[in-house]
Protein backbone atom coordinates (compact mmCIF):
# COMPACT_ATOMS: atom_id res chain seq x y z
CA UNK A 1 0.00 0.00 0.00
CA UNK A 2 2.24 2.27 0.63
CA UNK A 3 4.59 2.10 -2.84
CA UNK A 4 0.96 2.56 -4.20
CA UNK A 5 0.45 5.54 -2.22
CA UNK A 6 3.91 6.96 -3.20
CA UNK A 7 3.50 6.06 -6.82
CA UNK A 8 -0.12 7.79 -6.98
CA UNK A 9 1.27 11.06 -4.98
CA UNK A 10 4.15 11.07 -7.68
CA UNK A 11 1.84 10.81 -10.90
CA UNK A 12 -0.52 13.36 -9.16
CA UNK A 13 2.20 15.78 -8.95
CA UNK A 14 3.41 14.62 -12.88
CA UNK A 15 0.17 15.88 -14.17
CA UNK A 16 -0.28 18.80 -12.39
CA UNK A 17 3.34 20.59 -12.29
CA UNK A 18 4.00 22.52 -9.77
CA UNK A 19 2.27 25.40 -10.88
CA UNK A 20 -0.96 23.61 -10.61
CA UNK A 21 0.17 21.92 -7.24
CA UNK A 22 0.68 25.61 -5.65
CA UNK A 23 -2.74 26.38 -7.52
CA UNK A 24 -4.61 23.69 -5.35
CA UNK A 25 -2.93 23.98 -2.40
CA UNK A 26 -3.99 27.80 -2.38
CA UNK A 27 -7.17 27.00 -2.84
CA UNK A 28 -7.35 24.18 -0.33
CA UNK A 29 -6.00 27.76 1.89
CA UNK A 30 -8.98 29.93 0.84
CA UNK A 31 -11.53 27.49 2.58
CA UNK A 32 -9.54 28.58 6.23
CA UNK A 33 -11.30 31.76 6.81
CA UNK A 34 -14.95 30.27 6.09
CA UNK A 35 -14.09 27.57 8.43
CA UNK A 36 -13.44 29.11 10.58
CA UNK A 37 -16.58 31.58 10.61
CA UNK A 38 -18.01 28.16 11.63
CA UNK A 39 -16.57 27.58 15.01
CA UNK A 40 -17.87 28.20 18.43
CA UNK A 41 -17.68 31.67 19.01
CA UNK A 42 -15.87 30.84 22.61
CA UNK A 43 -13.56 28.64 20.88
CA UNK A 44 -10.54 31.37 20.45
CA UNK A 45 -8.62 32.66 17.09
CA UNK A 46 -5.44 31.49 19.14
CA UNK A 47 -6.44 28.15 20.03
CA UNK A 48 -7.84 27.51 16.28
CA UNK A 49 -4.34 28.57 14.77
CA UNK A 50 -2.33 26.25 17.67
CA UNK A 51 -4.31 23.29 17.34
CA UNK A 52 -4.26 23.14 13.62
CA UNK A 53 -0.62 23.27 13.66
CA UNK A 54 -0.79 20.26 16.11
CA UNK A 55 -3.39 18.15 13.33
CA UNK A 56 -1.14 18.93 10.59
CA UNK A 57 1.91 17.61 12.12
CA UNK A 58 0.05 14.08 12.77
CA UNK A 59 -1.07 13.99 9.48
CA UNK A 60 2.60 14.57 8.28
CA UNK A 61 3.88 12.13 10.86
CA UNK A 62 1.09 9.58 9.75
CA UNK A 63 2.08 9.93 6.18
CA UNK A 64 5.55 9.76 6.43
CA UNK A 65 4.68 6.52 8.11
CA UNK A 66 2.67 5.37 5.63
CA UNK A 67 4.94 6.22 3.04
CA UNK A 68 7.58 4.03 4.37
CA UNK A 69 9.96 7.45 4.90
CA UNK A 70 13.85 6.22 5.61
CA UNK A 71 13.93 6.02 9.75
CA UNK A 72 9.83 7.05 10.02
CA UNK A 73 9.28 10.02 11.60
CA UNK A 74 10.46 9.26 14.89
CA UNK A 75 13.83 11.21 14.24
CA UNK A 76 15.32 14.42 12.56
CA UNK A 77 17.10 14.12 9.40
CA UNK A 78 20.11 13.55 10.08
CA UNK A 79 21.72 16.91 8.85
CA UNK A 80 23.59 19.80 9.87
CA UNK A 81 23.32 22.09 12.41
CA UNK A 82 22.37 25.04 9.34
CA UNK A 83 19.82 22.72 8.46
CA UNK A 84 18.01 21.80 11.83
CA UNK A 85 18.04 25.57 12.68
CA UNK A 86 16.44 26.03 8.90
CA UNK A 87 13.73 23.29 10.31
CA UNK A 88 13.34 25.41 13.80
CA UNK A 89 13.06 28.42 11.41
CA UNK A 90 10.72 27.36 9.67
CA UNK A 91 8.86 25.93 12.57
CA UNK A 92 8.42 29.52 14.21
CA UNK A 93 7.49 31.59 10.93
CA UNK A 94 4.33 29.05 10.65
CA UNK A 95 3.54 29.71 14.09
CA UNK A 96 3.62 33.32 13.79
CA UNK A 97 2.20 33.15 10.47
CA UNK A 98 -0.90 31.04 12.18
CA UNK A 99 -1.55 33.19 15.38
CA UNK A 100 -1.43 36.18 13.53
CA UNK A 101 -3.84 35.24 10.28
CA UNK A 102 -6.39 33.97 12.15
CA UNK A 103 -6.37 36.38 15.01
CA UNK A 104 -6.16 38.77 11.68
CA UNK A 105 -9.09 37.17 10.09
CA UNK A 106 -10.99 37.32 13.41
CA UNK A 107 -10.83 40.76 13.76
CA UNK A 108 -10.73 42.37 10.19
CA UNK A 109 -13.26 39.57 8.47
CA UNK A 110 -13.00 36.85 5.84
CA UNK A 111 -12.34 38.73 3.12
CA UNK A 112 -10.33 41.73 3.61
CA UNK A 113 -7.91 39.12 6.24
CA UNK A 114 -7.46 36.97 3.51
CA UNK A 115 -6.56 39.43 1.13
CA UNK A 116 -3.77 41.74 2.99
CA UNK A 117 -2.11 38.09 4.68
CA UNK A 118 -1.86 36.80 0.64
CA UNK A 119 -2.31 40.02 -1.11
CA UNK A 120 1.23 41.11 1.18
CA UNK A 121 2.62 37.76 0.66
CA UNK A 122 4.09 37.94 -2.77
CA UNK A 123 5.47 41.47 -2.19
CA UNK A 124 7.13 39.96 0.81
CA UNK A 125 8.33 37.03 -1.01
CA UNK A 126 9.89 38.88 -4.25
CA UNK A 127 12.11 41.14 -2.07
CA UNK A 128 13.42 38.52 0.74
CA UNK A 129 14.38 36.05 -2.66
CA UNK A 130 16.71 39.20 -4.31
CA UNK A 131 18.51 39.49 -1.12
CA UNK A 132 18.85 36.27 0.06
CA UNK A 133 19.07 34.14 -3.11
CA UNK A 134 19.92 37.01 -5.54
CA UNK A 135 17.24 36.11 -7.75
CA UNK A 136 15.38 39.24 -8.73
CA UNK A 137 12.32 38.10 -10.34
CA UNK A 138 11.83 39.33 -13.51
CA UNK A 139 9.77 42.76 -15.02
CA UNK A 140 6.36 40.57 -15.68
CA UNK A 141 6.59 39.04 -12.54
CA UNK A 142 6.53 42.56 -10.67
CA UNK A 143 3.63 43.60 -12.57
CA UNK A 144 1.33 40.64 -12.31
CA UNK A 145 1.89 40.86 -8.51
CA UNK A 146 1.40 44.21 -8.48
CA UNK A 147 -1.75 43.85 -10.72
CA UNK A 148 -2.97 41.39 -8.36
CA UNK A 149 -1.98 43.08 -5.12
CA UNK A 150 -4.29 45.78 -6.31
CA UNK A 151 -6.73 43.72 -6.96
CA UNK A 152 -6.47 42.31 -3.27
CA UNK A 153 -6.81 45.82 -2.02
CA UNK A 154 -9.89 46.81 -4.01
CA UNK A 155 -11.19 43.10 -2.45
CA UNK A 156 -10.72 44.03 0.63
CA UNK A 157 -11.91 47.94 0.82
CA UNK A 158 -15.13 46.59 -0.87
CA UNK A 159 -15.40 44.04 1.94
CA UNK A 160 -15.34 46.68 4.75
CA UNK A 161 -16.88 49.77 3.62
CA UNK A 162 -15.36 53.12 4.48
CA UNK A 163 -11.28 53.52 4.67
CA UNK A 164 -11.86 55.17 7.92
CA UNK A 165 -13.74 51.73 9.76
CA UNK A 166 -10.60 49.99 8.74
CA UNK A 167 -9.51 47.75 11.67
CA UNK A 168 -5.93 48.88 12.06
CA UNK A 169 -4.92 46.71 14.54
CA UNK A 170 -5.90 42.99 12.71
CA UNK A 171 -4.62 44.38 9.55
CA UNK A 172 -1.30 45.09 10.92
CA UNK A 173 -1.64 41.02 12.36
CA UNK A 174 -2.27 39.91 8.56
CA UNK A 175 0.68 42.11 7.08
CA UNK A 176 2.99 40.11 9.91
CA UNK A 177 1.21 36.87 8.62
CA UNK A 178 2.24 37.75 5.02
CA UNK A 179 5.80 38.77 6.02
CA UNK A 180 6.08 35.28 8.16
CA UNK A 181 4.31 33.05 5.42
CA UNK A 182 6.88 34.07 2.74
CA UNK A 183 10.17 33.46 5.04
CA UNK A 184 8.61 30.36 5.74
CA UNK A 185 8.13 29.68 1.75
CA UNK A 186 12.00 30.68 1.32
CA UNK A 187 13.83 28.75 4.14
CA UNK A 188 11.42 25.72 3.20
CA UNK A 189 12.22 25.29 -0.57
CA UNK A 190 15.71 24.08 0.12
CA UNK A 191 14.54 21.69 2.56
CA UNK A 192 11.89 19.71 0.76
CA UNK A 193 14.44 19.86 -2.03
CA UNK A 194 16.74 17.96 -0.53
CA UNK A 195 14.72 15.72 1.91
CA UNK A 196 11.55 13.87 2.23
CA UNK A 197 8.62 16.19 2.15
CA UNK A 198 6.18 14.51 4.43
CA UNK A 199 9.38 14.32 6.92
CA UNK A 200 10.36 17.55 7.05
CA UNK A 201 6.99 18.84 7.27
CA UNK A 202 6.15 16.62 10.49
CA UNK A 203 9.16 18.40 12.25
CA UNK A 204 8.25 22.05 10.86
CA UNK A 205 4.60 21.64 11.95
CA UNK A 206 5.85 20.02 14.98
CA UNK A 207 7.85 22.48 16.16
CA UNK A 208 5.29 25.38 15.29
CA UNK A 209 2.81 23.73 17.21
CA UNK A 210 4.73 23.02 20.17
CA UNK A 211 5.79 27.13 19.46
CA UNK A 212 1.97 27.82 19.51
CA UNK A 213 0.46 25.78 21.90
CA UNK A 214 1.83 27.71 25.15
CA UNK A 215 0.65 31.06 23.29
CA UNK A 216 -3.27 30.02 23.19
CA UNK A 217 -3.17 28.88 26.52
CA UNK A 218 -1.65 31.89 26.99
CA UNK A 219 -3.97 34.75 25.31
CA UNK A 220 -6.70 32.05 24.36
CA UNK A 221 -8.63 31.37 27.38
CA UNK A 222 -10.24 28.01 28.47
CA UNK A 223 -10.18 25.58 25.39
CA UNK A 224 -13.83 25.04 23.89
CA UNK A 225 -13.90 21.46 23.36
CA UNK A 226 -17.11 20.97 21.44
CA UNK A 227 -17.86 18.54 18.84
CA UNK A 228 -18.43 21.42 15.91
CA UNK A 229 -15.25 23.51 17.29
CA UNK A 230 -13.14 20.08 17.08
CA UNK A 231 -14.64 19.23 13.51
CA UNK A 232 -13.38 22.60 12.33
CA UNK A 233 -9.98 21.81 13.98
CA UNK A 234 -9.56 18.57 11.99
CA UNK A 235 -10.80 19.87 9.28
CA UNK A 236 -7.75 23.12 9.06
CA UNK A 237 -5.31 21.14 10.59
CA UNK A 238 -5.80 17.92 7.90
CA UNK A 239 -7.21 19.05 4.54
CA UNK A 240 -6.32 23.04 4.52
CA UNK A 241 -2.91 23.05 6.47
CA UNK A 242 -1.55 19.36 5.66
CA UNK A 243 -2.80 18.07 2.46
CA UNK A 244 -2.53 21.92 1.02
CA UNK A 245 1.24 22.36 2.88
CA UNK A 246 1.98 18.50 0.60
CA UNK A 247 0.82 20.08 -2.61
CA UNK A 248 2.68 23.65 -1.87
CA UNK A 249 6.39 21.95 -0.86
CA UNK A 250 5.93 19.27 -3.65
CA UNK A 251 5.26 22.47 -6.04
CA UNK A 252 7.86 24.52 -4.41
CA UNK A 253 10.57 22.17 -6.06
CA UNK A 254 9.71 23.25 -9.23
CA UNK A 255 9.39 27.24 -8.98
CA UNK A 256 10.93 29.69 -7.36
CA UNK A 257 9.82 31.06 -4.08
CA UNK A 258 8.43 34.55 -5.38
CA UNK A 259 6.68 32.78 -7.97
CA UNK A 260 5.48 30.11 -5.17
CA UNK A 261 4.12 32.72 -2.50
CA UNK A 262 2.88 34.94 -5.72
CA UNK A 263 0.60 32.06 -7.10
CA UNK A 264 -0.95 32.24 -3.20
CA UNK A 265 -3.19 34.56 -4.89
CA UNK A 266 -5.57 32.07 -5.89
CA UNK A 267 -6.49 31.83 -2.50
CA UNK A 268 -8.20 35.24 -1.73
CA UNK A 269 -10.26 34.30 -4.96
CA UNK A 270 -11.65 30.92 -3.44
CA UNK A 271 -12.25 32.83 -0.17
CA UNK A 272 -14.23 35.91 -1.77
CA UNK A 273 -16.32 33.05 -3.57
CA UNK A 274 -17.05 31.01 -0.22
CA UNK A 275 -17.52 34.29 1.64
CA UNK A 276 -19.89 35.23 -0.76
CA UNK A 277 -22.27 31.66 -1.42
CA UNK A 278 -21.38 30.27 2.35
CA UNK A 279 -21.12 33.08 4.75
CA UNK A 280 -23.02 35.47 3.42
CA UNK A 281 -20.38 38.63 3.13
CA UNK A 282 -21.94 40.99 0.77
CA UNK A 283 -18.97 43.67 -0.19
CA UNK A 284 -19.45 46.46 -2.88
CA UNK A 285 -20.09 45.81 -6.19
CA UNK A 286 -16.98 47.04 -7.53
CA UNK A 287 -15.03 43.90 -5.07
CA UNK A 288 -15.68 42.30 -9.20
CA UNK A 289 -12.91 44.76 -10.52
CA UNK A 290 -10.76 43.93 -7.66
CA UNK A 291 -11.03 40.12 -8.43
CA UNK A 292 -10.78 40.36 -12.30
CA UNK A 293 -7.59 41.92 -11.34
CA UNK A 294 -6.52 39.57 -8.80
CA UNK A 295 -7.23 37.14 -11.82
CA UNK A 296 -5.20 39.19 -14.22
CA UNK A 297 -2.20 39.18 -11.98
CA UNK A 298 -2.42 35.49 -11.21
CA UNK A 299 -2.21 35.07 -15.23
CA UNK A 300 0.75 37.24 -15.70
CA UNK A 301 2.49 35.41 -12.85
CA UNK A 302 2.07 31.89 -14.78
CA UNK A 303 3.07 33.29 -17.72
CA UNK A 304 6.67 35.07 -16.10
CA UNK A 305 7.39 31.28 -14.27
CA UNK A 306 6.64 29.40 -18.15
CA UNK A 307 8.62 32.54 -19.56
CA UNK A 308 11.84 32.17 -17.14
CA UNK A 309 10.93 27.98 -17.92
CA UNK A 310 11.40 28.12 -20.98
CA UNK A 311 14.89 30.30 -20.72
CA UNK A 312 16.89 27.74 -18.48
CA UNK A 313 15.59 24.96 -21.02
CA UNK A 314 17.12 27.19 -23.70
CA UNK A 315 20.31 28.06 -21.68
CA UNK A 316 23.19 25.69 -23.22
Amino acid sequence: MPTVTAASSTSIATRLGPVGLVLLAAMLWGTTGTAQHFAPGGLSAYWVGSLRMLMAALFFVMLSLGLGAQAGAARPPQQSRQRVARILFCGLCMAVYNLSFFAGVRACGVALGTALAIGSGPIWAGFMQAAVQKRWPGALWWLGTCIGVGGGIVMALASTGAAGELPWHGMALCLLAGMSYAAYALANQELVRQGPVARINAWVFGCAALLSLPFAALLGGPLDTSLEGWAVVIYLGVVATGFAYLLFSMGLRGISVATGVALSKAEPITAFALSLAVVGERPAWWAVLGLAAVIAGLWLVVQAEMREARQCVDTP
